[in-house]
C-alpha cells in the first residue's frame, strides 16, 4: 500500500473558476476483456478487480463532486482522428494501437460518459499535452489546479502528470482513482513521480471540492 506524503509544497486549496479534472482513457478498449487481449488471462484479475471496486466507484464520486462545484471536467480517449489510423504516432504504429475514429472500442465506459458541455480529447500518443490542443484549453479555461486520475498508472497517467507539472499547472493525481497492471507497476510509478504532484486519495479531493461551496 502507498503510504500518502505528510506534506507537499504542492497541497494548496483547490480555487474555484481555477480547477479541472482530467479523467485519462477510460475507455471500452483497455476496461472490457472481449476488446482487450491483456485482459482475458489470469495475470488481468488485479486490474480489474482495482478498475471496477475501486477506481470507477471513486471517478463516479470525483465526477459528481466536480460537476457539483461547477468546475471543468476533460477526458483523454485513444482514438485516431482519421478511419485508417494515418495520423497515429510511429509509437503507436509500432504498437499496432488503433483506435478508427467513432468505433465503439474508443468510447468512455458508460459509467463515466460525458455530459454535456465536458470536453473529450481524442489522442495518439501516450503523452495527452503531445498529441493534442490540452494545453491551450486549460489555459483558455483559466486552470491552475489538475486533477488528474485515470488509466494506466505508469504510462499514459505518468506521462500527463509530467508535461502538466512541467507547463505550470499544480496537479493532484487521486492514487485509488488510477490503476495499471500489478501493484509493484502502481507503486513504483507513485514513488517516481511524487516530485511532480500531490499525491493523495479520493476524500481528501472530495472534501477540497466540497470546501468550494461554502
Amino acid at each position: 500500500m502507498f503510504m500518502l506524503p505528510h506534506h507537499s509544497p504542492r497541497d494548496l486549496p483547490f480555487a474555484t473558476e481555477h480547477t479541472a479534472l482530467l479523467l485519462v482513457d477510460m475507455q471500452r478498449a483497455w476496461l472490457e476483456p472481449q476488446f482487450d487481449p491483456h485482459l482475458q488471462g489470469p495475470d488481468a484479475e488485479y486490474f480489474l478487480k482495482r478498475t471496477r471496486q475501486q477506481v470507477i466507484p471513486n471517478q463516479l464520486r470525483l465526477l459528481a463532486a466536480v460537476r457539483t462545484a461547477r468546475q471543468n471536467v476533460l477526458h483523454t480517449i485513444i482514438e485516431s482522428l482519421t478511419a485508417d489510423g494515418r495520423d497515429r504516432s510511429l509509437d503507436h504504429k509500432l504498437s499496432d494501437m488503433h483506435l478508427p475514429k467513432g468505433c465503439p472500442q474508443a468510447a468512455i465506459i458508460e459509467e463515466l460518459t460525458p455530459v454535456e458541455n465536458e470536453i473529450v480529447l481524442p489522442k495518439t500518443s501516450s503523452g495527452v499535452f503531445n498529441s493534442t490542443h490540452i494545453d491551450y484549453v486549460l489555459r483558455n479555461l483559466q486552470t491552475r489546479h489538475l486533477i488528474i486520475a485515470g488509466i494506466v498508472t505508469d504510462q499514459c497517467v505518468d506521462m500527463a502528470v509530467r508535461d502538466a507539472a512541467d507547463r505550470g499547472y499544480l496537479v493532484t493525481l487521486v492514487e485509488d482513482a488510477c490503476a495499471t497492471y500489478t501493484e509493484q507497476r502502481h507503486l513504483a510509478c507513485l514513488n517516481a513521480i511524487k516530485g511532480y504532484c500531490w499525491i493523495t486519495d479520493t476524500q481528501t479531493v472530495l472534501d477540497r471540492l466540497q470546501a468550494l461551496q461554502a
